[in-house]
């Protein structure tokens, strides 16, 4: 009997072939559900709601020119959500055991032989469900799998049914219009869907007020285009602290309990700054901090994070696969003053508005799926040399969650890292709260929970300073 199958994409590929021994392409999640749910209510969930998805019924088929999907003849459902125990040495709390639970399975790989995806289920964590979703990147990016995941809750909607398979579309056709056809309405929409920052910081230099600058307009945007790709390759590698170097095999994780996201919100209009700025300095100075308590002197030093911009519209996230570049983003973490820090940030995001970064990096990893794993590890090792980490920030649900009747209390997740990146920072905002979650190599930083400890108080020294501000129509 003939298996039902279809190529995958050039950059799915590329993800599917970044996997290495140090570092594997899978997006860790935990959902933190209250009351506990069982195994069977998460296996029936999945059933009516994930496999609809062909992707979580597909496993992964390499040949001498990519890769295709092929729909998996012996699925079990038993095989890809399970029911987990939490082994808890002396003196170690559920919450610990179960963060060492997660970073030794994002160090462990995901069944080739079957679609690349699995779910545990930790019944008991302290009175409540701990589900550990593993996703390989290649199925998706961070966007189109929060996409699936909210349409698995309780009242989610599912995808929508299509009465023929769409032809999948040409990456070659997208990147030539979203990159050599600036001027197109087709590029004017994709940029306004790449995210607020992506989108405001190019609006003017795409959109010119009158016809007559059109040509002019068209030498910005291709004097922009040259400069980003000048700038990249000119960049130079990133700073050298005990964060990075060589990564190995074992990760360890850790997460913090969340900022409220009114007093984010309120810091950061009163110092002129976003929420994102806000957050973005507070990671610089808590990582700052962590090298301080550990005898370093970051005083002068930058390092840098690979940021991902999402670069598909929406609603189109069902569809999943991976559309989405890469900044790269310098966090300043030798500035002490919680103030300049964040302005300093504030300028940084500033500088990448109406960057052609992301669309740049988007085409790397299109013509990285091309080619043979020693060349494009040693392609993609680019970025990792230009970087410490790699960061991402998800504005999650306004609301708690339902799931199988029960409330999703929290959600976190951990970004995988490329290459010999070794430190991965997840920002979620979620029912009110900011959460932030740290993924590490285990020999580079084997405590990333002293990172964690430093998130909240560099939001509270921000917070003090701001209250000592001159209050009135004199600070407006």
């Amino acid at each position: 009997m003939s298996l039902s199958t279809e190529r995958m994409s050039r950059v799915d590929t590329a993800w599917l072939r970044m996997d290495t021994p140090e570092n594997l392409m899978m997006i860790v999640g935990v959902w933190f559900l209250k009351p506990s749910i069982s195994l069977d209510a998460l296996r029936q969930r999945c059933i009516e709601r994930l496999l609809p998805y062909r992707r979580f019924r597909q496993f992964v088929r390499e040949d001498v020119l990519g890769a295709e999907w092929v729909e998996d003849p012996d699925f079990d459902i038993s095989r890809h959500v399970q029911r987990a125990v939490l082994q808890r040495e002396p003196g170690q709390t559920a919450t610990q055991a179960l963060q060492a639970h997660v970073g030794a399975l994002a160090s462990e790989p995901l069944d080739p032989r079957h679609p690349l995806w699995k779910f545990e289920l930790i019944e008991d964590v302290e009175g409540q469900s701990a589900l550990v979703a593993r996703i390989h990147h290649c199925i998706g990016d961070g966007i189109a799998l929060i996409a699936v995941m909210l349409s698995i809750t309780d009242g989610g909607a599912p995808p929508p049914r299509r009465r023929r398979e769409p032809e999948p579309e040409s990456e070659a056709d997208w990147i030539v219009d979203t990159l050599l056809r600036p001027i197109t309405d087709m590029t004017v929409n994709a940029v306004h869907l790449a995210g607020k920052g992506a989108a405001k910081g190019m609006d003017l230099l795409i959109a010119p007020d009158t016809p007559v600058d059109a040509t002019l307009h068209m030498a910005k945007l291709g004097y922009q285009a040259v400069s980003d790709v000048t700038a990249f390759a000119l960049m130079p590698d990133d700073s050298h602290t005990r964060l990075k170097g060589k990564p190995g095999p074992s990760k360890t994780v850790a997460w913090a309990d969340g900022l409220g996201l009114d007093q984010v919100k309120a810091v950061g209009k009163a110092l002129g700054a976003s929420v994102n700025d806000v957050l973005l300095s507070c990671v610089a100075g808590a990582i700052g901090a962590y090298l301080r308590a550990k005898g370093d002197d970051p005083e002068g030093q930058e390092i840098r994070a690979m940021v991902p911009v999402n670069l598909r519209p929406l609603e189109k996230a069902y569809q999943l696969g991976n559309r989405f570049g890469l900044v790269p983003l310098v966090l300043p973490i030798g500035i002490a003053n919680p103030v300049e820090r964040l302005f300093a940030v504030r300028e940084r995001m500033q500088e990448l508005k109406g960057s052609f970064q992301p669309i740049m990096a988007f085409g790397l990893l299109a013509v990285a799926g091309l080619l043979i794993k020693p060349v494009q590890h040693a392609m993609l090792n680019i970025f990792a040399k230009k970087a410490t980490a790699v960061m991402t920030n998800v504005p999650g649900p306004q609301k708690a969650l339902s799931f199988c009747g029960s409330t999703v209390e929290k959600v976190m997740f951990w970004v995988p890292q490329s290459g010999d990146i070794g430190m991965g920072v997840s920002i979620l905002t979620y029912a009110g709260k900011v959460q932030f979650g740290l993924i590490t190599d285990a020999g580079l930083c084997p405590d990333p929970e002293a990172i964690i400890a430093q998130f909240e108080p560099e939001f509270e020294k921000l917070t003090l300073l701001t209250l000592m501000l001159p209050w009135g129509d004199e600070a407006a």
